[in-house]
Protein backbone atom coordinates (compact mmCIF):
# COMPACT_ATOMS: atom_id res chain seq x y z
CA UNK A 1 0.00 0.00 0.00
CA UNK A 2 1.80 3.84 -0.80
CA UNK A 3 1.59 6.25 1.79
CA UNK A 4 -1.37 8.14 0.12
CA UNK A 5 -3.77 5.19 0.04
CA UNK A 6 -2.57 3.96 3.67
CA UNK A 7 -3.25 7.64 4.80
CA UNK A 8 -6.63 7.21 3.20
CA UNK A 9 -7.27 4.20 4.42
CA UNK A 10 -6.26 5.28 8.46
CA UNK A 11 -8.21 8.40 7.99
CA UNK A 12 -11.62 6.38 7.30
CA UNK A 13 -10.71 4.11 10.55
CA UNK A 14 -10.37 7.52 11.95
CA UNK A 15 -13.68 8.56 10.97
CA UNK A 16 -15.31 5.23 12.02
CA UNK A 17 -13.52 5.11 15.19
CA UNK A 18 -14.69 8.56 16.01
CA UNK A 19 -18.65 7.89 15.24
CA UNK A 20 -17.88 5.01 17.63
CA UNK A 21 -17.23 7.29 20.37
CA UNK A 22 -20.02 9.64 19.25
CA UNK A 23 -22.28 7.21 20.46
CA UNK A 24 -20.92 6.62 24.05
CA UNK A 25 -18.05 8.39 26.23
CA UNK A 26 -17.78 12.23 25.72
CA UNK A 27 -18.73 13.05 22.52
CA UNK A 28 -22.99 12.73 24.06
CA UNK A 29 -24.64 16.10 23.98
CA UNK A 30 -21.30 18.06 22.49
CA UNK A 31 -21.42 21.93 22.26
CA UNK A 32 -19.44 22.75 19.61
CA UNK A 33 -17.99 26.55 20.27
CA UNK A 34 -16.57 27.76 16.88
CA UNK A 35 -13.68 30.28 18.18
CA UNK A 36 -10.76 27.62 18.21
CA UNK A 37 -8.49 28.02 14.80
CA UNK A 38 -7.08 24.36 15.39
CA UNK A 39 -10.02 22.15 16.36
CA UNK A 40 -12.88 22.31 18.67
CA UNK A 41 -13.88 23.07 22.73
CA UNK A 42 -16.15 20.65 24.50
CA UNK A 43 -18.60 22.22 26.42
CA UNK A 44 -19.19 21.15 29.40
CA UNK A 45 -15.88 19.54 29.70
CA UNK A 46 -15.95 15.64 29.57
CA UNK A 47 -14.73 12.86 32.20
CA UNK A 48 -12.34 10.35 30.82
CA UNK A 49 -12.56 6.89 31.46
CA UNK A 50 -10.41 5.28 33.73
CA UNK A 51 -6.88 4.22 32.60
CA UNK A 52 -3.46 3.00 33.70
CA UNK A 53 -0.60 3.44 31.70
CA UNK A 54 3.48 3.36 32.75
CA UNK A 55 5.74 6.30 32.11
CA UNK A 56 9.07 6.94 31.25
CA UNK A 57 10.66 5.93 35.19
CA UNK A 58 8.44 2.87 34.72
CA UNK A 59 5.58 4.31 37.37
CA UNK A 60 2.48 3.73 36.94
CA UNK A 61 0.38 6.86 35.15
CA UNK A 62 -3.48 7.65 35.54
CA UNK A 63 -6.00 10.06 35.94
CA UNK A 64 -4.87 11.22 39.42
CA UNK A 65 -1.30 12.39 37.34
CA UNK A 66 -4.20 14.56 35.42
CA UNK A 67 -5.62 16.62 38.13
CA UNK A 68 -3.70 20.19 38.99
CA UNK A 69 -2.59 20.38 35.42
CA UNK A 70 -3.44 21.43 32.12
CA UNK A 71 -2.47 18.50 29.81
CA UNK A 72 -1.61 17.84 26.39
CA UNK A 73 -1.55 14.26 25.44
CA UNK A 74 -1.04 13.17 21.95
CA UNK A 75 -0.47 9.61 20.62
CA UNK A 76 2.46 7.99 18.11
CA UNK A 77 5.48 6.31 18.46
CA UNK A 78 9.19 6.61 18.47
CA UNK A 79 9.49 4.46 15.17
CA UNK A 80 7.46 7.55 13.44
CA UNK A 81 9.42 8.79 10.42
CA UNK A 82 7.63 12.82 10.41
CA UNK A 83 4.21 12.95 11.70
CA UNK A 84 5.20 12.48 15.55
CA UNK A 85 8.54 14.31 15.53
CA UNK A 86 6.80 17.69 13.74
CA UNK A 87 4.58 17.39 15.87
CA UNK A 88 6.47 17.26 19.09
CA UNK A 89 8.42 19.89 17.81
CA UNK A 90 5.77 22.06 17.72
CA UNK A 91 4.08 21.24 21.05
CA UNK A 92 8.41 22.10 21.77
CA UNK A 93 8.25 25.25 20.22
CA UNK A 94 4.77 26.21 21.63
CA UNK A 95 6.31 25.31 25.65
CA UNK A 96 9.36 27.43 24.99
CA UNK A 97 6.89 30.46 23.70
CA UNK A 98 4.77 29.98 26.67
CA UNK A 99 7.64 30.25 29.05
CA UNK A 100 9.01 33.36 27.77
CA UNK A 101 5.24 34.93 28.45
CA UNK A 102 4.33 36.31 31.66
CA UNK A 103 1.28 34.17 33.30
CA UNK A 104 1.12 31.85 30.80
CA UNK A 105 -0.79 29.02 31.70
CA UNK A 106 2.39 25.75 30.99
CA UNK A 107 0.88 22.45 29.78
CA UNK A 108 1.62 18.92 30.75
CA UNK A 109 2.71 17.61 27.56
CA UNK A 110 2.01 13.84 27.44
CA UNK A 111 3.41 11.73 24.39
CA UNK A 112 1.20 7.94 24.47
CA UNK A 113 3.18 5.20 22.39
CA UNK A 114 0.86 3.26 20.35
CA UNK A 115 3.84 0.88 19.65
CA UNK A 116 3.81 -0.54 22.86
CA UNK A 117 6.79 -4.08 21.28
CA UNK A 118 9.40 -1.27 20.87
CA UNK A 119 8.43 1.71 23.38
CA UNK A 120 9.74 0.63 26.44
CA UNK A 121 10.22 3.23 29.34
CA UNK A 122 13.73 2.97 28.68
CA UNK A 123 13.16 4.15 24.57
CA UNK A 124 10.74 6.93 25.56
CA UNK A 125 13.52 8.15 28.19
CA UNK A 126 16.05 8.70 25.61
CA UNK A 127 13.48 9.79 23.14
CA UNK A 128 10.95 12.10 24.56
CA UNK A 129 12.86 14.33 26.37
CA UNK A 130 14.65 15.14 23.28
CA UNK A 131 11.51 17.55 22.58
CA UNK A 132 11.27 19.31 25.62
CA UNK A 133 12.81 17.81 29.17
CA UNK A 134 9.12 18.55 30.51
CA UNK A 135 7.44 15.95 28.09
CA UNK A 136 6.06 12.74 29.59
CA UNK A 137 6.24 9.89 27.62
CA UNK A 138 4.10 6.62 28.08
CA UNK A 139 3.23 3.12 26.99
CA UNK A 140 1.72 0.02 28.67
CA UNK A 141 2.34 -3.25 29.69
CA UNK A 142 1.28 -4.68 26.16
CA UNK A 143 -0.21 -3.70 22.48
CA UNK A 144 -3.71 -4.51 23.41
CA UNK A 145 -3.40 -2.74 26.86
CA UNK A 146 -2.02 0.47 24.53
CA UNK A 147 -4.82 0.42 22.30
CA UNK A 148 -7.57 -0.42 25.26
CA UNK A 149 -6.38 2.97 25.96
CA UNK A 150 -6.20 4.77 22.44
CA UNK A 151 -9.85 2.97 22.05
CA UNK A 152 -11.27 5.10 24.99
CA UNK A 153 -10.46 8.14 22.99
CA UNK A 154 -11.76 7.40 19.76
CA UNK A 155 -7.67 7.36 18.44
CA UNK A 156 -7.64 4.65 15.56
CA UNK A 157 -4.35 2.40 15.87
CA UNK A 158 -3.24 0.02 12.75
CA UNK A 159 -0.58 -2.04 13.03
CA UNK A 160 0.24 -3.70 9.13
CA UNK A 161 2.73 -6.75 9.11
CA UNK A 162 5.88 -5.32 6.30
CA UNK A 163 7.84 -7.85 4.13
CA UNK A 164 10.44 -7.85 5.84
CA UNK A 165 9.05 -9.50 9.05
CA UNK A 166 8.72 -6.07 10.84
CA UNK A 167 5.39 -4.26 11.03
CA UNK A 168 4.11 -0.32 10.45
CA UNK A 169 2.07 1.59 12.26
CA UNK A 170 -0.47 4.13 11.56
CA UNK A 171 -2.59 6.12 13.80
CA UNK A 172 -4.72 9.45 14.12
CA UNK A 173 -3.23 12.31 15.35
CA UNK A 174 -5.65 14.71 17.17
CA UNK A 175 -4.49 16.23 20.04
CA UNK A 176 -6.24 16.25 23.36
CA UNK A 177 -6.64 19.09 25.69
CA UNK A 178 -7.67 18.10 29.37
CA UNK A 179 -8.27 20.36 32.33
CA UNK A 180 -6.49 20.41 35.60
CA UNK A 181 -9.60 17.71 36.64
CA UNK A 182 -8.12 15.47 34.06
CA UNK A 183 -11.32 16.16 31.75
CA UNK A 184 -11.55 16.67 28.13
CA UNK A 185 -11.66 20.23 27.23
CA UNK A 186 -10.99 20.34 23.45
CA UNK A 187 -9.92 18.33 20.52
CA UNK A 188 -7.37 19.84 18.21
CA UNK A 189 -6.73 18.53 14.81
CA UNK A 190 -5.56 21.47 13.21
CA UNK A 191 -3.52 23.35 11.60
CA UNK A 192 -0.70 22.65 14.23
CA UNK A 193 1.23 25.65 14.45
CA UNK A 194 2.83 27.33 17.04
CA UNK A 195 0.93 31.07 16.35
CA UNK A 196 -2.73 28.91 15.93
CA UNK A 197 -1.73 26.83 18.76
CA UNK A 198 -0.36 29.11 20.96
CA UNK A 199 -3.69 31.30 20.43
CA UNK A 200 -6.49 28.39 20.85
CA UNK A 201 -4.61 27.35 24.10
CA UNK A 202 -5.32 31.12 25.66
CA UNK A 203 -8.74 31.00 24.56
CA UNK A 204 -8.74 27.28 26.02
CA UNK A 205 -7.44 27.54 29.34
CA UNK A 206 -8.99 30.78 29.65
CA UNK A 207 -12.66 29.98 29.28
CA UNK A 208 -15.15 28.28 31.15
CA UNK A 209 -15.29 24.34 32.19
Amino acid sequence: MNAQSKWLAVGLVCVMAAAGAAGGLFWRHQQAAPELITGTRLVPHRALADFTLIDQQGRNFGPANLRGHWTIMFFGYTNCPDFCPTTLSTLAALQKQLRKETGAVLPQVLFVSVDAKRDTPAQLAKYVPYFDPSFIGLTAADQPAIEAVARKLGVAVVITPTQDGNYSVDHSGTLFVLDPEGRLAALLTGPLTVQALAGDWQRITAGPA
